[in-house]
């Protein structure tokens, strides 16, 4: 078997083709179309059944192209772009570069780095989906930070399946963890809760779950987040059906095995259970978690000490808002924990309000009402450690950083909605929500004490445009806002910048 070249309109394409003996003479069998030429001394094609590949005539095997290949030719219908979006870009690029975070995303090891920092890049200041990058790339200043990316869908399917492999999500985060360490971030203190991603696309991990209450197609991702600065530390994933409590464990496990030793966390309610709390004492991992009210422990402590919770020397301030606090010494699983039963005063009351408007259509006595109100906004929390009563709320409410994180994934990092249609491609996806998620915490976090967001932020950024010539890129005039995000951030907006010559 050979392969067959033609020349057409200047464009070289390649056929399989195979002598073979008819009589007396040899023939030229057509053994199926390899498409356009791309690279002929490695052997690159590209077709309309499989997109971008490799072909080896000695095995027949085909494969998929390299991960550095770039095709040289454009389409027909492609304009050259000589204003472009600079501002967000720009931006992003100097941000990741000063918080010291490239050694650890180098370390996924991509063999194309120029699509990795792109595709960083899309995540974060781009919420449409990933067949849309390479046109988000050809208007934006990314295409002159990372000339050689290459976004074309199949190529960023390929680029998220490589990404998501085991080997480079674990040189991920070994640089990861000590870019955290470097940074002053001590991971043994950590929350961690899970999320649901909706998700309709058929691969082993969609499942039906019923969680809380409701029941959808998810997903289910677990993150680690640093308890005091809301960080993301580490990420998990399994079947939307799986339930909270089986999956901290395996969490503290991954960490562990990966050199993070964590000696306390957080926990919601959800991962509350008898194996988990033996597990944590086993451990020597101290920490703090809501009860539910289905719990045993929950109902002794509760019928013993809510009817004398209102009283003086229990009410506790927290955040502006008061509510009242018991400490009991109590045993979890025959060590010692104690309980703190509390009552939320403002919840107690909205609770009440919604109570009495309903109880007349509901047709309920005076002492249903009663019963009802009895247990309204009352709530109990259990801890292997001893802390005074008016500090366990806000140590406990640091919990919010973890939904802040979840709000960023996805509302800021692309993590929902889900668009990809395999289990690996899926893990490299979480892996760039993750890299997103964290540079846009710490960005809302500098931006805390301003009116700027971060999707402001990147909003104002890309209104601020730049003019592409062959050897230099002068950026427009820096309008207010736009001036006012580089300000805060100490940042100036260079006029020229030079550049390599780039075929637009």
């Amino acid at each position: 078997m050979y392969i067959d070249y033609s020349v057409k309109d200047g464009k070289t394409y390649a056929r399989l083709s195979n002598s073979v003996r008819n009589g007396g003479r040899v023939e030229k069998e057509d053994k199926g179309n390899l498409g356009r030429v791309l690279d002929k001394n490695l052997g690159i094609y590209r077709s309309r059944e499989r997109g971008v590949f490799t072909f080896d005539l000695e095995t027949g095997a085909y494969g998929g192209a390299p991960a550095g290949f770039v095709p040289t030719d454009v389409r027909k219908n492609r304009k050259e772009q000589l204003i472009l979006d600079f501002g967000d870009v720009f931006f992003l690029d100097w941000y990741i570069r000063s918080a010291g975070l490239r050694p650890a995303i180098d370390a996924v090891g991509y063999g194309n780095m120029d699509t990795l920092y792109a595709m960083i890049c899309y995540y974060a200041v781009c919420s449409m989906a990933n067949s849309h990058a390479e046109s988000w790339w050809e208007g934006s200043y990314a295409r002159i930070l990372y000339p050689k990316a290459n976004l074309a869908s199949q190529r960023v399917s390929d680029f998220l399946a490589a990404a998501g492999s085991e080997h480079a999500q674990r040189r991920f985060f070994q640089e990861y963890f000590g870019w955290l360490g470097r940074s002053g971030v001590q991971l043994t203190n950590i929350l961690i809760d899970s999320t649901g991603l909706p998700n309709s696309i058929h691969f082993p991990l969609t499942a039906i779950s019923n969680h809380n209450g409701e029941v959808s197609n998810e997903v289910r991702l677990i993150y680690a987040v640093h308890q005091k600065t809301g960080l993301p530390i580490f990420f998990r994933y399994c079947a939307g059906n799986v339930i909270d409590a089986s999956t901290l464990t395996r969490c503290i496990e991954e960490l562990k095995a990966q050199g993070v030793d964590v000696n306390f966390a957080i926990l919601d309610a959800g991962h509350y259970t008898n194996g988990n709390v033996r597990e944590f004492y086993d451990r020597g991992i101290s920490f703090i978690t809501r009860v539910k009210e289905n719990c045993t422990l929950y109902k002794e402590i509760a019928a013993s000490h809510l009817g004398a919770l209102e009283a003086k020397e229990n009410l506790v301030e927290y955040n502006g808002r008061y509510a009242y606090m018991k400490r009991v010494e109590c045993e979890a699983e025959g060590h010692r924990a104690y309980a703190y039963v509390g009552l939320d005063i403002a919840r107690k009351s909205s609770e009440a309000q919604k109570t009495f408007k309903c109880a007349a259509a509901k047709k309920m006595s005076t002492g249903q009402v009663y019963d009802a109100m009895a247990k309204q906004g009352v709530f109990m929390l259990v801890s292997s450690r001893r802390i005074a009563k008016e500090k366990v709320l806000p140590l406990y409410c640091t919990r919010q950083q973890i939904e802040q994180v979840f709000d960023i994934g996805k509302n800021y990092a692309d993590m929902l909605p889900i668009r990809v249609h395999s289990e690996e491609t899926f893990r490299g996806h979480l892996l760039l929500t993750f890299v997103a998620a964290v540079v846009i915490k710490k960005i809302q976090d500098s931006l805390a004490k301003t009116p700027i967001t971060p999707i402001s932020l990147f909003q104002d950024l890309r209104n601020q445009k730049c003019k592409v010539f062959e050897d230099r890129v002068i950026t427009t005039e820096v309008f207010k806002k736009a001036n006012d995000c580089y300000k805060h951030f100490k940042l100036d907006c260079p006029v020229v910048i030079q550049r390599q010559r780039f075929n637009l």
